[in-house]
C-alpha cells in the first residue's frame, strides 16, 4: 500500500533532481513535496504525523505525478497549481492574475502590530495594492472593528480579490477599490500597508522562472525598484492619523530605500518565520517629507 508518507518522498526526490526554485511558501523540495500531497489527498497538516500513513488511492497518485510533473516543466509556482495559497492562517484563491501570498507582514498582522501601534483604537485600514486580499482579510480579522479600504490598479487582481472576499465573508468590511496606490482615496487612517512592487527593472530578467509566472505590474518598480515606494511615502503622510502607522514592504531594496530618504526614521522589525526590508513609518515622521530623490 502506498501512503501519503511514501508518496511526498518520490515527489520530493523529483523536485530535489529537478534543482527547482522555491519561495513562494515553501523553501525546500520536502516541504513543497509535501505541501503537493497533502493537498491532493485532503490532509491537514497540523497532523502530519497520523497522516503520513493514510493510504494513497491510484487516482490521487496520478494527480499527484500529474501536477508534479507541470512543476518541474512549466516552472509554475505551486500554490498557482493547486489555486490557493496559505497566508496569516488562512488560505486564499490565487491564479496568475495576482501575486502569490509570502510577505512576512502576516506576522506582524497577527501580533496586531503591537508594539507599535495601539490595537484597540484601530478603527480605519488602507492597503494599497491588495492583489488577492490576503493582507487585507487578514487584517479585518486582526481588527473586527475595523473598516478596511483595499486599493489596486489592476481590475483582474480585483477580481481575485473579490472571490476572496467573499470567501471569507469579509463583504461589510472590506471595500475593493480599482485605484492608482492613494489616488481618491480619502479621510485619515489608522493604519497603511503597503507591500508594492519593489523588483529593479534590469533584475527582473535574472529572476528565477517561477517569478515570471507572476504579474510584472506586482513584481517591477522603475529602474531601482523604488518608484511604488516613493510615492507611498510622499502621500501616506497627509491620509495617516496623527498617532497612524505606515507598514511598507521593500524586501531586499531595503538599504536604497533608506539610502533616498535618510531623513526618515525607519524602524525594521525581525521576523520568527524568516523575511527581510518592512519598514515601519510612524505618522509624525512623514509629516512635512521633502521631495524625492
Amino acid at each position: 500500500m502506498l501512503t501519503a508518507g511514501a508518496m511526498v518522498a518520490v515527489v520530493e526526490q523529483l523536485f530535489a533532481d529537478a534543482k527547482l526554485h522555491y519561495g513562494h511558501g515553501t523553501s525546500n523540495a520536502r516541504d513543497e513535496a509535501a505541501a503537493l500531497v497533502f493537498h491532493v489527498l485532503g490532509l491537514d497538516h497540523g497532523a502530519a504525523p497520523a497522516n503520513y500513513v493514510e493510504p494513497v488511492s491510484d487516482q490521487q497518485r496520478i494527480e499527484v505525478l500529474e501536477l508534479s510533473e507541470r512543476r518541474m516543466q512549466e516552472r509554475i509556482p505551486l500554490p498557482y497549481l493547486l489555486g490557493q495559497a496559505w497566508f496569516a492562517g488562512m488560505t486564499f484563491v490565487v491564479d496568475g492574475r495576482v501575486l502569490i501570498p509570502r510577505s512576512p507582514i502576516a506576522e506582524l498582522i497577527e501580533a496586531r502590530f503591537e508594539p507599535w501601534l495601539k490595537a484597540d483604537r484601530v478603527r480605519s485600514i488602507v492597503e494599497i495594492g491588495t492583489g488577492s486580499a490576503c493582507i487585507a482579510i487578514s487584517c479585518a480579522r486582526a481588527f473586527p472593528e475595523a473598516r478596511v479600504v483595499a486599493t489596486d490598479i489592476s481590475a483582474a487582481a480585483l477580481t481575485v480579490a473579490r472571490i476572496n472576499v467573499a470567501k471569507h465573508g469579509a463583504e461589510g468590511q472590506v471595500q475593493l477599490l480599482e485605484t492608482d496606490h492613494l489616488d481618491g482615496i480619502q479621510g485619515t487612517y489608522d493604519l497603511i500597508i503597503a507591500n508594492p512592487p519593489y523588483v529593479p527593472r534590469e533584475e527582473m530578467a535574472a529572476l528565477a522562472a517561477e517569478y515570471r509566472h507572476e504579474p510584472e505590474l506586482g513584481l517591477v518598480s522603475g529602474a531601482d525598484g523604488l518608484d511604488s515606494a516613493r510615492r507611498i511615502l510622499q502621500d501616506a503622510s497627509g491620509l495617516l492619523d496623527a498617532d497612524g502607522l505606515l507598514v511598507l514592504e521593500v524586501g531586499a531594496q531595503w538599504h536604497a530605500l533608506e539610502e533616498a530618504f535618510p531623513e526618515l526614521a525607519f524602524t525594521w522589525p525581525e521576523f520568527e518565520h524568516g523575511g527581510i526590508g518592512v519598514a515601519l513609518v510612524h505618522a509624525a515622521d512623514l509629516h512635512g517629507l521633502a521631495g524625492c530623490d
